[in-house]
């Protein structure tokens, strides 16, 4: 199969991040390696710098023939870096980033492209935990403001959900500056799929650094499981996810059947084998990548509103239920497990849903060839983002002054 190649004949990408990508222990690991493989698909020469030492998940990206490069804040050795890199295009894993490089960016490389991959809208995941717990503290509105800010002064920002793109719109975020990507995946052969009968217990995952997770899981032994193991008194429930430690270990209760795993290096393999995932988000943003690779699969799940935010519109296609209530939820769930017909209905669902709405092949050409075009139309890109031009000659200064100072103070 030929390669495709760059429309505009452009080499250079650099991302820049806190952390280097883990695609198998977070789904914002997952969704930024898969930008990087659409943009080497395209024939880009990928460059990752990341505020962190080289370690294993760096040694990755090195074996998959990207540069790395490990950067340090407030120092001017950046600015070496990027001046002789020269490239064409920057990457912002997330709103902190693009605050404390994105100065230098636009100092040293005026013609690059900036994207802000925001992951998820971290302002709106906040003020819905905040709300959840009752809390008086408002973090939300200070982090609002900083990654609005970050939006406007970029050229182009990834919105992962058309949910939290609307509601950008709505808050008067230019249309022009806001592009919705989502999880780009290949379509799974379905003849590979575990059948009903290859199948048992219940699966949940997720990173144990992710607050929406510790809730889930809670939430699930003490409000759910119990309901659901009423009905089904040999059924299991199975914990996966990354970084788990012994205070989570801690929630395994053997005899009602609930068992924290901890990391699985395979998540999308473990998925397959059980019958149904369950998701009882309560709070969150974006799009919950245990929910697409439990599609992946044609593994059922049962899920929020919170959980299907950004996935179907229409709740009648989901691979297999939506309930806040905690009776319906449990219902639904022994449904799906006990039920082979109904199972199947909803596995079959699966493929829809990848299909219409993160087939990579359906995003990946049109993604390239829009951020090209905006790079060619660079000029005018800008010069129609005045309030961008304001927040970058203003807050970007202070930003800038504020860190030549660090850096100054640390040199002394």
């Amino acid at each position: 199969m030929e390669q495709p190649v760059s429309l505009c004949g452009l080499s250079k990408v650099l991302f820049i991040g806190n952390i280097w990508p883990e695609p198998k222990s977070t789904a914002a690991g997952w969704r930024t390696t898969g930008l990087i493989s659409c943009f080497k698909e395209y024939g880009y020469e990928v460059h990752y710098a990341a505020t962190t030492s080289i370690n294993e998940h760096a040694n990755i990206l090195i074996n998959t023939g990207i540069s790395v490069q490990e950067i340090l804040l407030n120092d001017d050795s950046f600015n070496v870096f990027i001046s002789e890199l020269n490239p064409e295009i920057v990457v912002f894993d997330r709103f902190m980033m693009e605050e404390q490089f994105g100065w230098r960016v636009r100092d040293i490389c005026r013609n690059a492209l900036t994207i802000l991959d925001t992951s998820d809208l971290h302002f709106l995941r906040i003020k819905r935990g905040e709300l959840l717990s009752k809390k008086k503290k408002i973090t939300h509105e200070e982090i609002k403001l900083r990654e609005l800010g970050s939006i406007l002064r970029s050229d182009l920002a990834l919105i992962i959900s058309e949910v939290e793109k609307n509601l950008l719109v709505e808050m008067g975020i230019p249309k022009n500056l806001l592009y919705y990507l989502p999880f780009m995946v290949n379509i799974p052969n379905v003849k590979k799929w575990n059948s009903f009968e290859n199948r048992s217990d219940f699966i949940t995952i997720g990173s144990f650094l992710h607050a929406p997770n510790i809730d889930q899981l809670r939430f699930l032994k003490t409000s759910i499981w119990p309901l659901i193991r009423r009905d089904i008194p040999n059924a299991e429930m199975h914990c996966y996810g990354a970084y788990c430690k012994e205070k989570h270990l801690q929630l395994t209760d053997s005899k009602s059947g609930f068992f924290i795993k901890g990391f699985t290096d395979d998540a999308q393999e473990k998925i397959s084998k059980y019958k149904v995932l369950l998701a009882p988000l309560r709070f969150g943003a974006g799009l919950k990548g245990k929910l697409i690779e439990a599609a992946i699969t044609g593994t059922p799940s049962v899920t929020t509103a919170i959980g299907k935010e950004g996935i179907v519109t229409h709740e009648e296609k989901w691979a297999g239920a939506i309930f806040n209530d905690n009776v319906l939820f449990a219902k639904a769930a022994v449904e799906l497990y006990l039920d082979r017909d109904i199972w199947k209905k909803a596995s079959k669902r699966s493929l829809t849903v990848l299909e219409e709405r993160f087939d990579k092949k359906l995003h990946n050409t049109t993604f390239i060839s829009y951020v090209e075009d905006r790079l060619s139309n660079l000029k005018n890109t800008r010069s129609n983002n005045l309030m961008g031009s304001i927040l970058n000659y203003h807050t970007n200064r202070s930003t800038k002054f504020m860190s030549m100072w660090i850096e100054s103070k640390n040199k002394q």
